[in-house]
Order: C-alpha cells, then sequence, then structure tokens
C-alpha cells in the first residue's frame, strides 16, 4: 500500500509558491532594481528624487544644478528618462513571461487518480481552463497570466476539492490534490484513513458541506469507532446518531434496533449492509426485515455511512427509517492478534492479516467468541466467524472478492414478567424456560467490479448467501397450552442470489454541471423451509404451518443531482420496485401467487453554502414489503378463522428540513425537523412471537448532533433525538404506537494517541416508551455508562480495559406488554409488562499484539 500523502498547504505551490522576479535582459530587471535602491536612498536624503536620479546617470553631473541651461537640460533629461521609463514599463508589462500550475491528484491511500477534471477559473470570471489528470494523476496548465485563481478537482464518487492558488508571472506553481471519497460512495476501501479525513477539505468545502444532501446523513470516522466500547457486535451500529441497539433474549438472536421513534423488533424500516452485501431478510421466520448484525467484526470496519429517511432512489426495502452501510478494509497495515477475556466465562480471540497475491490484496480474519452473560441460565454463546477478501485497483478501477462465513448457538434467556420478578420467584437474570435455545448461520460470497471510462463510473455487485436459524422461544409459557405450555420453535432456511448494476456520469444541463446515476437492482430468495412449530423443552409437538416461499424484487432508479448556481444545488430521483410472491404451504388456503409494485418519487433542495453553512429540504417516498405469508394467506393456521390478506408493499412518505454548519473552529452540528407517515405499523405480538401488521402512524421529530475536536487527539460528541408517534387512524383503543421511543440522547468523550493512552467514555440515555394504545402503562427510561481505556504497552502491544454500565444501573434493555400465564394463574392470564434486564456492570480485559 502506498504511502499515504501529506495534505498541501492551501493557495500555495511548493515553498513560498513564488518564483524570481523578471525583466527585459540588460534593461528593464536592472533598471527597476536601481530604482528600488535610488528611492530607498533618496527616503533618507529627504526625497531628492531627480537630484539623485540624475547623479546615477553617466554624463548628468557636469552642470551646476542652478545655471538655466542647466535647469532646461535637466528638463530635457528628466523628459526622455520618463519617456524611457515608460517605454521600459509597457514593454515589460507586454512581454511579462507567463505563469504555470502543475501537481498530481491521489486518493487518501496513495494511488493515482487518473481522468480527474482539474478545473481552472479566475474570481472575475476573466479565464477558465480544465485539463485530466494522465494515467498517473498528473496534471499541468500552461500560458496563464498571473494572478489569483481556483482550482477545482472533480472526479465521480469522490468528494469535488476547491483550492485558492496565487501564480506569479514566469512561475510555475505545484498544487497537488487527495480526494477523499464521496458520501455516496459505495467503494472499495484499503485503509482506515478512507473516512477519517472526510472532513477535512479545503475551504469552502467544509465537512460534508456540498457533499451530503440531507442533514441527517453522514460518516463515522474508523477511529471513533476503534475506541468505543461495545459490548456486543452490534453496537457498532450506535455509532450513528441517535440509534440504540438491545437485546431480549439469547445474545445469538439478532438486535433489538430503536431509530426516529421506531421500535424496529429485529430490523424492519432499517436498511443494514455489511461490507456491501445486505443483512436484512424478508419473508423471516421470527420478524420481517430481520437483521442479525452478530457476524460483524469491529476491528475490520473502515468506517460506518448512514441515512436517514426516504430521500435517496438508490434505497429500497427496510430503509424508511433509514440505512446503514458498514464497510471493511481491504487490507491491514500489519497483522494483528487480539485476545480478549472477561466476567461470565467471556472469552475471544481474533487473528487477521494481510499479504500481497499477484497485483491484489488478501485480508483475512478468524474470530472465536464465547460468553455465558449473567444470566442464571448461562448463553453459552458460541460463534466463530472468518473473512476472506481479494482487492486489487482502486476505488475507480478495481475489484474486491469477499467471503464471510459466521456460526452460532446459544442458550436463551427471554423477557420475563415483571410479576414473577416484584414476587421473589424469579431472580432478575432469571428465565422461565431453560430450554429456549437457538443456533443459526451465515455464509456468503460477494463481488464488487468497478470501471471507470469516458462515460462515467460503472458499478457492479453481487453477492449469495447461505442463510439458517433454528430458534426455540416462549414468551407466553402456559397461556395458550396450560399442559404442555408455549414454547416455539422457528426455522428458516434460504439461499439469497443478487446483483446490481450501476452507472454514474458527468454531464451537463442547461449549461449547469451534472452529476446523475441510474441502476438496477435484483434480489431472490429461495426458502425451501419456513417452519412454525409448537414444542416442549425444544421436541416438537405439533406442526402450526410450514411454507416454502420465493420472493423475488427487482428495482430501476434514476437520480440526478444539478449544480445551478455555487448556492443553490436539487438532487431528484424516482425508484420503481417489483415483488413477486410464491408461497407454497401446507394448507390451500394460505398458499398463492402474488405480485405487486411501487414507484417512489425524491427530491431535495440544498442552500449554501454561507459562511460555513448549509440548509437541506427534502422529501421522498419510500416503502417496507411485508412478510410474503401475509400477502396470500386466508386463514389463521393455529385456529382456523379466515384472515384478511395484507399489503406486500407498504407506503412510506418522507419530509425534513435541516442545517449543516462548520462555522465555528473545529466544531459541526446538525439540525434535523422531519416528519414520517408509515400505511402500515409493524408491532410485537407476544403470543406469535412475530411482528404483524398494524394501523396507520405518523411520526413527528427532531435531531440535534454534534462533533466537536478541541485537539487533534481529542474528540466529544453529543446527540439529542425526540420523536413523537401516533396512529393516525382513530381507534377506541387509543393512538400511541407501542415501544415507539420518545427520546434518545447520547454523549462522549474519544481520546486518540495522548501519548500513550487512548480511549472512550459514552453516556447513552434511553427514554420511556407508551407500552399499551391509551398510554396507561409506560416503561421506565434509562442510562448507562461505558468506557474503555487503551495503554500500548510497546510498539507493538496493546492493552485495553472495557466496562459496561459501571454504574450498576438496574434497569432494562427492552419492555413489552401483553398477556401471559404462570402456573396457577388463571386460564385468562394476567396483562403485565415483560422485560429484559440490562446486563450487570462487568469488565474486560484485551491485549492486541501488532506485528
Amino acid at each position: 500500500m502506498g504511502a499515504v500523502p501529506q495534505r498541501e498547504a492551501r493557495g500555495g505551490a511548493a515553498g513560498d509558491g513564488r518564483g524570481p522576479r523578471r525583466g527585459l535582459p540588460g534593461l528593464a530587471h536592472p533598471l527597476s532594481c536601481r530604482h528600488d535602491r535610488v528611492e530607498a536612498r533618496a527616503e533618507a536624503e529627504g526625497r531628492r528624487i531627480p537630484e539623485a536620479v540624475a547623479r546615477a546617470q553617466p554624463g548628468l553631473g557636469g552642470r551646476a544644478a542652478g545655471a538655466p541651461g542647466a535647469r532646461a537640460g535637466e528638463l530635457g533629461v528628466v523628459t526622455r528618462l520618463s519617456g524611457l521609463l515608460l517605454f521600459v514599463a509597457v514593454t515589460a508589462a507586454s512581454a511579462e513571461p507567463s505563469a504555470g500550475i502543475r501537481g498530481a491528484v491521489r486518493d487518501e491511500t496513495g494511488l493515482a487518480l487518473p481522468g480527474v477534471t482539474v478545473e481552472l477559473d479566475r474570481p472575475d470570471g476573466g479565464l477558465s481552463r480544465s485539463t485530466p489528470t494522465d494515467a498517473a494523476g498528473a496534471y499541468e496548465i500552461a500560458g496563464l497570466p498571473s494572478g489569483r485563481y481556483r482550482i477545482a478537482f472533480r472526479l465521480p464518487s469522490f468528494a469535488t476539492c476547491v483550492k485558492a492558488v496565487s501564480l506569479e508571472a514566469g512561475a510555475t506553481a505545484t498544487v497537488d490534490a487527495v480526494l477523499q471519497v464521496a458520501l455516496t460512495a459505495d467503494v472499495l476501501v484499503t485503509s482506515r484513513r478512507t473516512f477519517r479525513n472526510l472532513t477535512d477539505l479545503d475551504e469552502p468545502m467544509g465537512g460534508l458541506l456540498g457533499l451530503a444532501s440531507a442533514s441527517s446523513e453522514g460518516i463515522v470516522a474508523a477511529r471513533l469507532i476503534e475506541e468505543r466500547p461495545a459490548y456486543r457486535a452490534g453496537e457498532t451500529l450506535e455509532a450513528v446518531p441517535g440509534v440504540v441497539v438491545s437485546q431480549h433474549s439469547g445474545e445469538g438472536k439478532a438486535n433489538q434496533y430503536y431509530v426516529r421513534g421506531f421500535n424496529l423488533d429485529h430490523g424492519t424500516d432499517l436498511a443494514t449492509f455489511v461490507a456491501g452485501v445486505p443483512v436484512n431478510m424478508p419473508t423471516h421466520a421470527h420478524g420481517q426485515g430481520y437483521s442479525d448484525n452478530n457476524f460483524l467484526i469491529p476491528e475490520l470496519v473502515s468506517g460506518v455511512q448512514f441515512q436517514k429517511g426516504t430521500y435517496s432512489a438508490e434505497e429500497g426495502d427496510f430503509s424508511a427509517a433509514g440505512s446503514i452501510n458498514v464497510n471493511y478494509l481491504n487490507a491491514l497495515d500489519r497483522p494483528l492478534i487480539k485476545l480478549e477475556g472477561g466476567e461470565n466465562a467471556f472469552g475471544r480471540v481474533l487473528l487477521a492479516a494481510s499479504s500481497t497475491l499477484g497485483t491484489g490484496r488478501v485480508l483475512y480474519a478468524l474470530e472465536g467468541y464465547h460468553s455465558d452473560g449473567p444470566w442464571e441460565n448461562p448463553d453459552d454463546y458460541r460463534r466463530i466467524n472468518g473473512v476472506l477478501r481479494y482487492s486489487r485497483g482502486n476505488q475507480q478501477n478495481g475489484l474486491s472478492l469477499t467471503a464471510m462465513g459466521y456460526s452460532g448457538r446459544w442458550r436463551s434467556t427471554d423477557q420475563v414478567p415483571a410479576r414473577a420478578v416484584r414476587s421473589g420467584a424469579l431472580g432478575r437474570f432469571g428465565a422461565i424456560d431453560a430450554t429456549d435455545r437457538g443456533r443459526t448461520h451465515r455464509y456468503s460470497l460477494s463481488l464488487e467490479w468497478r470501471k471507470s471510462t469516458g462515460l462515467g463510473l460503472t458499478q457492479v455487485k453481487a453477492y449469495a448467501i447461505d442463510y439458517g436459524l433454528d430458534l426455540l422461544s416462549d414468551f407466553t409459557y402456559f397461556l395458550n397450552d396450560p399442559v404442555n405450555g408455549d414454547q416455539f420453535e422457528q426455522t428458516d432456511d434460504r439461499t439469497v442470489l443478487g446483483a446490481s448494476l450501476t452507472q454514474r456520469f458527468l454531464t451537463r444541463w442547461f449549461g449547469r454541471d451534472t452529476e446523475s446515476v441510474v441502476g438496477l437492482q435484483g434480489r431472490r430468495d429461495d426458502i425451501p423451509v419456513l417452519g412454525l412449530y409448537h414444542t416442549r423443552a425444544g421436541k416438537r409437538r405439533e406442526t402450526v404451518r410450514e411454507d416454502a416461499v420465493d420472493q423475488t424484487s427487482g428495482a430501476v432508479f434514476f437520480q440526478t443531482s444539478i449544480q445551478w448556481t455555487s448556492r443553490l444545488r436539487t438532487i431528484a430521483g424516482v425508484r420503481d420496485d417489483i415483488y413477486g410472491f410464491d408461497v407454497r404451504g401446507r394448507d390451500a388456503a394460505d398458499s398463492g401467487r402474488r405480485t405487486a409494485s411501487l414507484a417512489s418519487p425524491k427530491l431535495s433542495v440544498i442552500l449554501g453554502p454561507w459562511k460555513s453553512t448549509e440548509l437541506y429540504a427534502n422529501w421522498g417516498l419510500g416503502f417496507h414489503s411485508n412478510d410474503a405469508r401475509g400477502a396470500v394467506q386466508t386463514r389463521d393456521p393455529r385456529t382456523g378463522a379466515a384472515v384478511d390478506r395484507v399489503d406486500p408493499i407498504v407506503r412510506a412518505r418522507g419530509a425534513e428540513l435541516g442545517l449543516r454548519t462548520l462555522a465555528f473552529r473545529r466544531y459541526e452540528t446538525t439540525v434535523a425537523f422531519w416528519g414520517l407517515d408509515i400505511a402500515s405499523e409493524l408491532v410485537f405480538v407476544g403470543d406469535a412471537g412475530r411482528t404483524e401488521p398494524s394501523r396507520p402512524s405518523r411520526r413527528l421529530g427532531v435531531e440535534w448532533s454534534n462533533v466537536f475536536g478541541p485537539k487533534p487527539w481529542l474528540t466529544l460528541d453529543a446527540d439529542l433525538a425526540y420523536s413523537r408517534a401516533r396512529f393516525r387512524d382513530r381507534d377506541p383503543a387509543g393512538d400511541r404506537v407501542p415501544g415507539a421511543v420518545e427520546g434518545v440522547a447520547s454523549a462522549g468523550v474519544t481520546i486518540n494517541d495522548l501519548g500513550r493512552w487512548s480511549g472512550s467514555a459514552r453516556l447513552r440515555y434511553f427514554g420511556p416508551r407508551p407500552l399499551v394504545e391509551d398510554d396507561s402503562v409506560r416503561s421506565r427510561a434509562s442510562t448507562t455508562l461505558n468506557a474503555r481505556a487503551s495503554w500500548r504497552m510497546a510498539r507493538r502491544y496493546r492493552l485495553s480495559l472495557d466496562g459496561f454500565n459501571l454504574t450498576d444501573a438496574k434497569v432494562s434493555d427492552l419492555d413489552y406488554y401483553y398477556r401471559s400465564r404462570l402456573p396457577g394463574e388463571p386460564a385468562e392470564g394476567v396483562a403485565d409488562v415483560h422485560t429484559h434486564p440490562l446486563e450487570s456492570r462487568s469488565f474486560r480485559l484485551s491485549l492486541t499484539a501488532t506485528f
């Protein structure tokens, strides 16, 4: 990997950017220099310049100054001398040597960037020149008048870099540029620095100004993630402002996600991607959009891109609330071994390294993990995780092949009724059914290919996933079956194939710079086994439902960004999705085929920047898909009662007003006022153990994010989010959305390489939620504190201590309110809060060695 070039000083060439002053040979230059010396001496002698000049010229000193002839002679000499000086000045000006500019353009890994458009213009509009960089990333523009210029470097998928430069006559200035990956570029990543300095652009392109299309999108640098204490791998997503990650079962199960007023269950309406591969699973055995990120390896993360809302034409299913893209490195600087240990039988080992293979690089990593947690029925969560990636080329012309494999198994402590804990019948970390458990696997192979031509940038992605889940749960205990209990098993076994083709190109419309993207996306899920079974102690007693499902989806999209003026940019796009469902069940009443399609227009207007501040207005339509089984079924598989089919695709409508400013030094703040309507809310149903479509809803909210870097080694951040969620229809039950989070706040301090020390401290506030429609039952708010301290023992060794829930708060990670039945309780059961507690205070120690 090439050395990362240092940033060029702004507005100048190498050195001080000034060449030697030149004049006409033998005349103008010596005379002008002599005049400078004479004027300086004359200043000391009382400003007698004509007399001094006369003494300086040959043949002018033989007459007395006071004689008439002398005066007349002096007048003639002065006249001739003035004419000579005027002639010299005009001749010198007309013959002023031209200036030039040259340099090289590279990415942050040091690789040359060919095909970069270098645009040079004068502020007064009197001159404009452009040229592309060659195969070595070099450029040169000659024959320029001296003066001040603005130089811009443009390349698709990279942030435009703008610099100011002063050119001196006869001099050639050197102005190099390092282009950072643009916000929307999902590209090959070759070092942690790819996202680290994205906000460090020359004025006026500071921060994400000129890049972001909304105030609610951004990038989290790898250096901040690296020092962030994370109890579970999925908490990497909490680096995104306003996102909360929790758990209500065993650690091997997908996390519970909260964002923008949504209790997203296990991922619905939050699209997640790791290394360019989608994580969400449609028509899933446990819940629509199930997103299991336990295979994520934080040490390989190069950066996290995120956007919220329905405003991007490139984002489709499950992205109504937002989307998060976790990028992986292509190569490590040095091999590493990491050993971790801690309370509750926690242990983890990670081996990762890179090597050269032909013209490319290979990254390989292997992780082993075990944890029991604080539970009376130990989790015994075991996982093995691996990554193998080959990459070559750069962001414009490159290829990557990535293989990922994950396998995990665990025992579950699901949410328990609060009444059992209050009575003392159950400990805070106890379980009702000790036979709940799960196992899962995920193996994937993905390809990304990029080619830059005169037509623009072509990107091809393809992926294949083999996925499986076998999950045993019990949420209602003895409500439905007083004898054998209510435990149930959910199985999911599928193969996923997907691909996308994207073309980005630069054009000029109406005389304005335009960047456009057009693309195709497709995905097919073949699910031969999608089962729901009634079990007792893990053994099947009855098949409730068993289906085979084929689900196919495709999309075409177009989006264009037009720079109308230096302070007005618009982004308009449209997306059209089509779905096909084929469900083959044991019951013909729950089988069938169905298709659906939906068009989703988008529009964004960006004003600015003014004084390093930008304003955003966004609007767009989006959607999420529903479970294919619900789209075709006409009979309840449990009771046999007739049911209505649900809409295969649910419309979402979003709007946002936002602001982003870097007006204050080293401080960036964003504010977003947003609204989102969903045509059908998805809510958790306890006795079914899954989410089901419900009533239409509306959410209104505000988000405020702040990042302050007073020192190179110190970063402070604080995020606040508040939302109001209501059902939009009238119902006597009430208008509150159960589980909708109202307020979230987080704050942190991160230290990077302060001598031998690094670390981070994170405070998170998780606000109360209504648990029923009439708001008569609410969850409690919680505040947690986590921290990490790292010490570099030697050049190659690093020791870290992580502390979780440092205040040992006795709060819950998740709360639901529904009816369940314990032995001896009434047949109709008892409505109660069911809670999953936050893990008690614990510590973990890790040793990292690099070679």
